[in-house]
C-alpha cells in the first residue's frame, strides 16, 4: 500500500484541512491509462471504489488503477520557492 513521507503528510493536511472542508476531505490520485500519468486533486470525499490511505492525519484516495500502480511506492512532497506543491514517488524501503 502507498505510504507517505512526513513532508507529504503535512502538505496533504495543509491542502485538505481547510475550515470549510468536510472531515472526509483528502487528496485523490487517479491514473490516466491513455497517457500513463497521474492526476492529483483535492476532493471532499472518496469516489466509490477508491482505496483509502490514512497516515499521520492525512487522507489520500487512490482510484483502483493508481492503487495498483502505487502499491509499493512512497509519496513525498515539497513546496517550491514559488509556493507550488511538487509530488514525487519513490520505492518503499
Amino acid at each position: 500500500m502507498l505510504t507517505l513521507t512526513e513532508n507529504a503528510s503535512t502538505i496533504v493536511k495543509n491542502i485538505t484541512q481547510r475550515p470549510q472542508a468536510p472531515e472526509s476531505a483528502g487528496l485523490r490520485i487517479s491514473s490516466d491509462e491513455a497517457t500513463q500519468t497521474f492526476e492529483v486533486t483535492a476532493t471532499p470525499d472518496a469516489t466509490p471504489g477508491d482505496q483509502v490511505v490514512e497516515q499521520d492525519g492525512a487522507t489520500v484516495y487512490l482510484d483502483s488503477r493508481a492503487a495498483e500502480l502505487l502499491d509499493d511506492k512512497v509519496l513525498d512532497a515539497a513546496v517550491d520557492p514559488d509556493g507550488r506543491v511538487e509530488f514525487a514517488l519513490g520505492p518503499q524501503a
